[in-house]
Protein backbone atom coordinates (compact mmCIF):
# COMPACT_ATOMS: atom_id res chain seq x y z
CA UNK A 1 0.00 0.00 0.00
CA UNK A 2 2.99 2.33 0.41
CA UNK A 3 2.69 3.71 -3.13
CA UNK A 4 -1.13 4.06 -3.05
CA UNK A 5 -1.65 7.02 -0.70
CA UNK A 6 -0.57 10.41 -2.02
CA UNK A 7 0.13 13.13 0.57
CA UNK A 8 -0.55 16.69 -0.58
CA UNK A 9 0.66 19.62 1.55
CA UNK A 10 -1.07 23.02 1.48
CA UNK A 11 1.01 25.62 3.35
CA UNK A 12 0.96 29.39 3.75
CA UNK A 13 0.29 32.17 6.23
CA UNK A 14 -2.47 32.00 8.83
CA UNK A 15 -5.80 32.80 7.10
CA UNK A 16 -4.22 32.64 3.63
CA UNK A 17 -6.93 30.32 2.29
CA UNK A 18 -5.44 26.88 3.01
CA UNK A 19 -8.57 25.42 4.61
CA UNK A 20 -10.79 27.03 1.99
CA UNK A 21 -8.78 25.45 -0.82
CA UNK A 22 -8.83 22.04 0.87
CA UNK A 23 -12.57 22.16 1.57
CA UNK A 24 -13.31 23.42 -1.96
CA UNK A 25 -11.39 20.48 -3.41
CA UNK A 26 -13.27 18.04 -1.16
CA UNK A 27 -16.64 19.55 -2.11
CA UNK A 28 -16.01 19.71 -5.85
CA UNK A 29 -14.23 16.38 -6.27
CA UNK A 30 -16.98 14.55 -4.35
CA UNK A 31 -14.75 11.52 -3.95
CA UNK A 32 -14.41 9.15 -1.02
CA UNK A 33 -10.78 8.82 -2.09
CA UNK A 34 -9.85 12.30 -0.77
CA UNK A 35 -9.72 13.52 2.86
CA UNK A 36 -8.28 16.46 4.83
CA UNK A 37 -6.12 16.72 7.93
CA UNK A 38 -5.19 20.01 9.62
CA UNK A 39 -1.72 20.60 11.02
CA UNK A 40 -3.51 22.41 13.89
CA UNK A 41 -4.67 18.99 15.11
CA UNK A 42 -1.08 18.30 16.11
CA UNK A 43 -0.61 21.18 18.54
CA UNK A 44 1.08 19.64 21.56
CA UNK A 45 -0.97 18.51 24.53
CA UNK A 46 -1.02 21.29 27.15
CA UNK A 47 -2.99 19.62 29.92
CA UNK A 48 -0.14 20.31 32.33
CA UNK A 49 -0.46 24.08 31.82
CA UNK A 50 -2.99 26.52 33.28
CA UNK A 51 -5.33 28.34 30.90
CA UNK A 52 -3.32 31.53 31.40
CA UNK A 53 -0.09 29.72 30.50
CA UNK A 54 -1.69 28.19 27.42
CA UNK A 55 -2.67 31.61 26.10
CA UNK A 56 1.01 32.61 26.18
CA UNK A 57 2.14 29.71 23.94
CA UNK A 58 3.62 30.80 20.61
CA UNK A 59 1.35 28.81 18.31
CA UNK A 60 3.18 30.02 15.20
CA UNK A 61 6.53 28.49 16.19
CA UNK A 62 7.43 24.93 15.09
CA UNK A 63 8.04 23.96 18.75
CA UNK A 64 4.29 24.28 19.47
CA UNK A 65 3.54 21.34 17.17
CA UNK A 66 4.02 17.60 17.66
CA UNK A 67 5.54 17.06 14.23
CA UNK A 68 6.98 13.71 15.32
CA UNK A 69 3.48 12.30 15.81
CA UNK A 70 2.35 13.94 12.58
CA UNK A 71 5.19 12.34 10.59
CA UNK A 72 4.41 8.98 12.20
CA UNK A 73 0.79 9.29 11.07
CA UNK A 74 1.82 10.38 7.56
CA UNK A 75 4.04 7.33 7.22
CA UNK A 76 1.32 5.03 8.58
CA UNK A 77 -1.20 6.43 6.10
CA UNK A 78 1.20 5.64 3.28
CA UNK A 79 1.39 2.09 4.59
CA UNK A 80 -2.38 1.76 4.51
CA UNK A 81 -3.04 2.18 8.23
CA UNK A 82 -5.92 4.16 9.76
CA UNK A 83 -4.54 6.78 12.18
CA UNK A 84 -6.02 8.43 15.33
CA UNK A 85 -5.64 12.16 14.58
CA UNK A 86 -5.89 14.41 17.67
CA UNK A 87 -8.82 16.83 17.94
CA UNK A 88 -7.75 20.36 18.93
CA UNK A 89 -10.10 22.73 20.73
CA UNK A 90 -9.20 26.42 20.19
CA UNK A 91 -11.47 27.54 23.04
CA UNK A 92 -9.33 25.74 25.63
CA UNK A 93 -6.00 25.88 23.76
CA UNK A 94 -5.63 22.14 24.09
CA UNK A 95 -6.46 18.76 22.61
CA UNK A 96 -9.71 17.07 23.47
CA UNK A 97 -9.69 13.58 24.94
CA UNK A 98 -11.15 12.01 21.80
CA UNK A 99 -9.37 11.44 18.46
CA UNK A 100 -10.59 11.29 14.86
CA UNK A 101 -9.98 8.10 12.88
CA UNK A 102 -8.59 8.96 9.43
CA UNK A 103 -8.47 6.23 6.83
CA UNK A 104 -5.70 6.04 4.19
CA UNK A 105 -7.61 7.40 1.19
CA UNK A 106 -5.96 7.67 -2.22
CA UNK A 107 -5.22 11.38 -1.66
CA UNK A 108 -4.74 12.96 1.78
CA UNK A 109 -4.73 16.76 1.85
CA UNK A 110 -2.84 18.23 4.81
CA UNK A 111 -3.10 21.97 5.43
CA UNK A 112 -1.07 24.06 7.87
CA UNK A 113 1.19 27.06 8.26
CA UNK A 114 4.47 25.26 8.98
CA UNK A 115 4.29 22.18 6.74
CA UNK A 116 7.10 23.30 4.46
CA UNK A 117 9.28 24.85 7.19
CA UNK A 118 10.28 21.45 8.56
CA UNK A 119 12.53 19.32 6.30
CA UNK A 120 11.32 16.12 7.98
CA UNK A 121 7.67 17.02 7.37
CA UNK A 122 7.97 18.34 3.82
CA UNK A 123 9.97 15.30 2.72
CA UNK A 124 6.89 13.15 3.39
CA UNK A 125 4.77 15.02 0.82
CA UNK A 126 4.30 13.95 -2.78
CA UNK A 127 2.91 17.36 -3.78
CA UNK A 128 3.45 20.71 -2.04
CA UNK A 129 1.41 23.90 -2.52
CA UNK A 130 1.95 27.35 -0.98
CA UNK A 131 -0.84 29.92 -0.63
CA UNK A 132 0.64 33.34 -1.45
CA UNK A 133 -1.90 35.78 -0.01
CA UNK A 134 -1.07 39.41 0.98
CA UNK A 135 -0.62 39.77 4.74
CA UNK A 136 -3.15 42.59 5.08
CA UNK A 137 -5.84 40.31 3.66
CA UNK A 138 -4.71 37.50 5.98
CA UNK A 139 -4.98 39.80 9.01
CA UNK A 140 -8.51 40.92 8.10
CA UNK A 141 -9.59 37.29 7.63
CA UNK A 142 -7.92 36.27 10.88
CA UNK A 143 -9.69 39.03 12.81
CA UNK A 144 -13.05 37.96 11.43
CA UNK A 145 -12.41 34.25 12.00
CA UNK A 146 -10.99 34.50 15.52
CA UNK A 147 -13.64 36.92 16.79
CA UNK A 148 -16.63 35.12 15.26
CA UNK A 149 -15.56 31.46 15.39
CA UNK A 150 -13.08 31.29 18.26
CA UNK A 151 -14.52 33.69 20.81
CA UNK A 152 -11.58 36.11 20.81
CA UNK A 153 -11.64 39.90 21.16
CA UNK A 154 -9.99 42.27 18.72
CA UNK A 155 -7.26 43.45 21.11
CA UNK A 156 -6.05 39.90 21.83
CA UNK A 157 -6.05 38.97 18.13
CA UNK A 158 -4.04 42.06 17.17
CA UNK A 159 -1.63 41.58 20.09
CA UNK A 160 -0.97 37.98 19.07
CA UNK A 161 -0.57 39.01 15.44
CA UNK A 162 2.04 41.65 16.27
CA UNK A 163 3.97 39.57 18.81
CA UNK A 164 4.06 36.12 17.18
CA UNK A 165 1.99 35.63 14.02
CA UNK A 166 3.75 38.15 11.78
CA UNK A 167 7.30 37.62 13.17
CA UNK A 168 6.99 33.83 12.84
CA UNK A 169 5.63 34.24 9.31
CA UNK A 170 8.75 36.20 8.38
CA UNK A 171 11.08 33.76 10.15
CA UNK A 172 9.62 30.38 9.19
CA UNK A 173 6.66 30.46 6.80
CA UNK A 174 7.59 32.93 4.07
CA UNK A 175 11.07 31.39 3.53
CA UNK A 176 9.46 27.95 3.16
CA UNK A 177 7.62 28.93 -0.03
CA UNK A 178 10.75 28.01 -2.00
CA UNK A 179 10.02 24.33 -1.32
CA UNK A 180 6.55 24.38 -2.91
CA UNK A 181 5.87 22.67 -6.23
CA UNK A 182 3.22 25.30 -6.98
CA UNK A 183 2.72 28.78 -5.51
CA UNK A 184 -0.93 29.87 -5.54
CA UNK A 185 -1.66 33.62 -5.51
CA UNK A 186 -5.02 35.21 -4.65
CA UNK A 187 -5.89 32.74 -1.87
CA UNK A 188 -8.34 29.84 -1.81
CA UNK A 189 -10.67 31.28 -4.46
CA UNK A 190 -8.14 31.09 -7.30
CA UNK A 191 -10.30 29.22 -9.83
CA UNK A 192 -7.48 28.44 -12.25
CA UNK A 193 -5.38 26.92 -9.46
CA UNK A 194 -8.36 24.98 -8.09
CA UNK A 195 -9.16 23.52 -11.51
CA UNK A 196 -5.52 22.59 -12.14
CA UNK A 197 -5.23 20.85 -8.76
CA UNK A 198 -8.57 19.07 -9.25
CA UNK A 199 -7.38 17.73 -12.59
CA UNK A 200 -4.15 16.49 -11.02
CA UNK A 201 -5.96 14.83 -8.10
CA UNK A 202 -8.49 13.18 -10.40
CA UNK A 203 -5.64 11.70 -12.43
CA UNK A 204 -4.07 10.34 -9.23
CA UNK A 205 -7.37 8.79 -8.15
CA UNK A 206 -7.89 7.18 -11.56
CA UNK A 207 -4.44 5.57 -11.39
CA UNK A 208 -5.47 3.79 -8.19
Amino acid sequence: MAQNTILVGIAGASASGKSLLAQTLIKELQSEQVCVISEDSYYKDQSHLTMEERTKTNYDHPDSLDHELMIKHMQELKLGTTVPVPVYDYSIHNRRSETRAVKPTRVVLIEGILLLASPAVRNEFDLKFYMDTPLDICLLRRLQRDIISRGRDMDSVLKQYQETVRPMFMQFIEPSRQYADLIIPHGGRNRIAIDLIKTKIRSLIEKH
